[in-house]
């Protein structure tokens, strides 16, 4: 009986269609995502690299190509370490390997090729220190965060913040600064913070799901009123955080003004649903605005800098 249940996932793998097959890796990567680490990564880049003819293109492309594969790995892995839980959860059960459209080995597979190819570009391409930052990231997320610390603590979206916020010092790095620089303690803050309030405000909509893949949540120890008050205070940080930026010469008042204008919204939507945490239009308009928040507060920093580098 085992090996024939093992066979009919096996088949629908087999006579899975080329772009079908593409799109499930894509998924196994969560490509949308990696999208999101690239404009950190891209941006740490553009924020610190020498503007004009003699801007690293080369090294630039290294970076997004290099990040690019570590996330994808990484996430896949990620999806490898969770498959016996996204079985459990509605939200998860169609993934590629819960639903059988990628086997297992294929899934290890494609995590290990694509994390050791990321790690390499970085360090031969680009630089030891970049690519030990991603190997850092990669290590932490699937060696410490996936499995002891997401399926043990409620609060585990706190330290595994930290391989999150990363890839934006990877992009400094590789333009030519170094880890002590104050730009890339600021960048590293950004995504650290910035994390809190957009994790949990998604935690929130699919709590039953969480609990169902055995995942202890914030709302289970601290309630959904709790949880929401957590959020507007990590809102509150991001925002200070994000203010001092042009004091440490990342950013100047363009930037100033896009943090405390897209800060000022932030807050004001948590503050919101810290007083109706029950509405389910608040954390929703609360998870879509912190992806906004990070794009345009990002296009402000970099285009600021290429504008003054124009006006020169």
């Amino acid at each position: 009986m085992p090996p024939r249940a093992e066979a009919a996932p096996s088949r629908s793998i087999a006579t899975l269609r080329v772009t079908e097959r593409v799109g499930a890796y894509a998924e196994l990567s969560k490509f949308g995502i990696v999208l999101l680490v690239l404009v950190s990564a891209g941006a740490g880049f553009m924020l610190r690299a020498p503007l004009g003819p003699e801007f690293p293109w080369a090294q630039g492309l290294l970076v997004l190509a290099g990040v690019m594969l570590l996330s994808c790995g990484a996430s896949a892995l990620n999806q490898v370490q969770e498959r016996t839980r996204d079985a459990l959860m509605a939200r998860t059960a169609g993934r590629p390997l819960p639903s059988g459209r990628l086997s297992h080995g294929q899934g290890l597979a494609f995590s290990v090729v694509a994390i050791v190819a990321g790690a390499a570009i970085l360090w031969l391409g680009v630089g030891r220190t970049a690519g030990i930052l991603g190997l850092i990231a990669s290590a932490f997320y699937n060696g410490v965060y996936t499995p002891w610390l997401k399926p043990h603590s409620p609060f585990a979206a706190v330290p595994g913040a930290i391989p999150g916020a990363i890839p934006p010092v990877i992009g400094w790095v590789a333009g030519g600064g170094t880890l002590t620089d104050a730009g890339a303690v600021i960048l590293f803050g950004i995504l650290f913070l910035w994390q809190m309030p957009h994790f949990w405000a998604l935690a929130l909509r699919y709590r039953s799901d969480y609990a169902a893949g055995g995942f202890p949540m914030v709302s289970e120890r601290v309630g959904v009123e709790g949880t929401a008050r957590l959020i507007l205070l990590y809102a509150l940080g991001l925002t200070a955080w994000s203010l001092a930026a042009p004091t440490f010469g990342v950013g100047g008042p363009g930037a100033l003004l896009a943090a405390a204008a897209l800060g000022g919204q932030l807050i004001w939507l948590a503050a919101k649903f810290a007083r109706q945490p029950d509405d389910p239009r608040g954390w929703l308009s609360l998870f879509l605005f912190s992806n906004l928040y990070l794009l345009l507060l990002f296009l402000v920093l970099v285009g600021e800098r290429l504008i003054r580098h124009t006006l020169s």
